[in-house]
């Protein structure tokens, strides 16, 4: 039996429709796309990203107590809520990568591939491998056995993503799209990092662009569960292709909360949205017989 651990009923049906289909569709055309955080794996209570910056800022201050001096890696040390709260997550987000400038990206994905071993969620007691969903683990099994090509298009940072996306999902760096930080070529032909966002955060209408300009083509599988991934699956259902929702509903084996978007404002949830387009909305509680793989 295929997606053991999805339950009967109209998302797993429409999966299954969509499987079933899968040589109908020209093979240049399997490309199915899934958001990360949220959709792949759990984003609560914090981001697996944020918990990474957080850690580095800690080891970093550690050897560097200077750094409690400047406002916002206080706020962050001190877990001071009100403190993160008036200074702002953008502001925030751009002092912590501030402590990767000039690093060689290849220090950078070696960094977070340590720091993606060693970690462990702070409520749920496991790696980050116990942290990816199993359904969506099921799914990407059998779209790759239909010979689908799989995608990721986050809107965290590429690097950490494609850090560990083979190692999770099976996914190579070349096909994860993510928000992108500016790098500088040294006069000695060097890569290093800076603190300057290339461009948009990946998220909204940017998430179209950026996976069009990296992957070359319209998917006809999409995954999202925030506001975030609104366009990207607009896009898809637009071209003929399934788009699918998880709403976040389960606070027993997971968390409840309604996902949004980080970079904007959005007019409706996503799930609300769902609904009225007609796309496929998985509910976390009702259609997964299981949330996470089995322990060890």
């Amino acid at each position: 039996m295929i997606l053991p651990s999805w339950r009967p009923g109209a998302a797993r049906d429409r999966l299954v429709a969509l499987l079933d289909a899968s040589e109908e569709i020209p093979e240049e055309e399997r490309l199915a796309v899934f958001d990360n955080d949220g959709t792949l794996w759990c984003e609560r209570p914090h981001y697996v990203q944020e918990a990474f910056l957080i850690d580095a800022l800690a080891r970093r201050a550690a050897e560097d107590p200077a750094l409690r001096e400047r406002e916002e890696f206080r706020a962050l040390l001190d877990a001071d809520a009100e403190a993160i709260g008036r200074i702002g997550m953008v502001r925030i987000a751009v002092a912590l990568m501030e402590l990767f400038a000039g690093q060689d990206p290849r220090d950078y994905t070696s960094e977070s591939r340590a720091f993606a071993e060693r970690w462990v969620h702070p409520t749920l007691g496991v790696h980050c491998e116990g942290l990816v969903y199993l359904p969506m683990l099921e799914l990407l099994e059998e779209l790759r056995r239909r010979g689908w090509t799989i995608g990721i298009v986050s809107g965290g940072g590429v690097e950490f993503v494609r850090a560990v996306s083979r190692r999770l999902y099976g996914v190579p760096p070349e096909l994860v799209v993510g928000s992108v930080i500016e790098h500088e070529l040294t006069d000695d032909g060097e890569l290093r990092r800076t603190a300057k966002i290339l461009g948009a955060v990946n998220e909204g209408a940017t998430k179209v662009m950026n996976l069009q300009g990296a992957l070359g083509r319209r998917p006809r599988f999409a995954a999202g569960n925030s506001g975030g991934d609104t366009e990207m699956l607009a896009w898809t259902a637009a071209g003929g292709g399934l788009a699918l929702v998880l709403e976040h509903d389960d606070a027993e084996r997971e968390f409840a909360y309604e996902g949004r978007a980080e970079s904007f404002a959005q007019a409706e949830s996503l799930g609300d949205t769902a609904r009225r387009e007609g796309w496929a909305v998985v509910s976390m509680r009702d259609d997964w017989d299981r949330v996470f793989p089995p322990a060890g």
